[in-house]
């Protein structure tokens, strides 16, 4: 049985970006929102793009476990398939995308594998982002939302909960760079030593993936641009839109336009109310706001000179 579509062709890279979006509802929400984003960053770099719509694996087998790690599998199912890959870039289907930013494969090492950490190399003091989030939500959400929880455990307290091995580091499952020939068995094991009963403080497999990856050791941590947290940004960033803006669709993405101008894929992970901004449509949708985009890189690219040129005045 087919489980995948090809949305953008393989080109000579042979690199892909590669998602999973398992039910016709959860698909058509991808396909409206962050499709658009993807396919101008994948056209743009010569990627293909690849989307998992069925089960990798049969819910009959004792390991079958819901899609969030069933990306352990794209590799191994690539590699068996008459696809010509060489390098996957899996991506939740949760993030949106600035076009004009690097391509995520440039410089890839193949022998790792590629993750963005959500603790170090962040533009931002990390207590101090949980205590903002705890906060606004708390004051704006549902005064229920405590303000000292889960998200304030420490990547040690996280690790000791599941009873592995705490790591140096703790990634954002989100996104992982792998290569195909490399990496299809190992994901493979990984996915195959935890049957279907298996339960994280997640409830994916993010504490345990991390686990996994980090102890195997080859990982290259890669820049917080290339994942950057939507929860963070917002909170940091743009709190207003916890209150009065929380419904105003073209202030969200004017906001969500902002950050992806500092940033290249922004995660929009979790289950709160600022989790779901991402489903308000294609961003920079307008031929007016691309060329816009395109003139601001193009800017970038020239040096100033600092060199006075008179009083100039609206």
């Amino acid at each position: 049985m087919r489980v995948m579509k090809i949305l953008v062709p393989i080109g000579k890279s042979k690199n892909v970006i590669a998602t999973i979006a398992i039910g016709g509802d959860y698909y058509d929400e991808w396909f409206e929102n962050a499709y658009p984003s993807w396919k101008r960053y994948c056209e743009k770099n010569e990627l293909g793009l690849i989307v998992f719509n069925k089960d990798l694996i049969s819910k009959d087998n004792k390991f079958w476990k819901k899609a969030t790690w069933q990306k352990m599998l794209i590799a191994e199912y690539v590699k068996e398939s008459d696809l010509s890959v060489e390098n996957i870039c899996y991506l939740d289907t949760d993030i949106l995308i600035n076009h004009n930013s690097p391509n995520i494969f440039d410089s890839y090492d193949t022998k790792t594998i590629g993750l963005v950490s959500q603790e170090r190399n962040i533009p931002f003091s990390l207590s101090m982002i949980q205590r903002r989030i705890s906060f606004l939500r708390h004051i704006h959400y549902d005064n229920k939302y405590p303000l000292d929880s889960a998200i304030f455990m420490s990547k040690e307290q996280v690790f000791k909960y599941h009873d592995i091995l705490p790591q140096s580091d703790y990634a954002c499952m989100g996104l992982l760079l792998f290569n195909v020939d490399n990496h299809s068995m190992l994901m493979r094991s990984w996915f195959d030593k935890y049957d279907c009963e298996v339960q994280s403080l997640t409830g994916g497999d993010e504490p345990l993936i991390n686990f996994e990856i980090q102890t195997w050791g080859g990982v290259t941590w890669l820049d917080y641009k290339f994942q950057a947290l939507w929860n963070y940004e917002i909170s940091m960033k743009y709190p207003f839109l916890y209150n009065f803006g929380r419904n105003n669709i073209e202030l969200i993405k004017e906001c969500i336009e902002a950050s992806l101008m500092s940033n290249y894929f922004v995660h929009f992970a979790g289950s709160w109310h600022e989790s779901s901004m991402w489903k308000n449509g294609d961003i920079f949708d307008s031929e007016e706001k691309q060329k816009e985009l395109e003139y601001y890189y193009d800017y970038l690219k020239i040096p100033v000179t600092g060199k006075p040129v008179g009083i100039i005045k609206p």
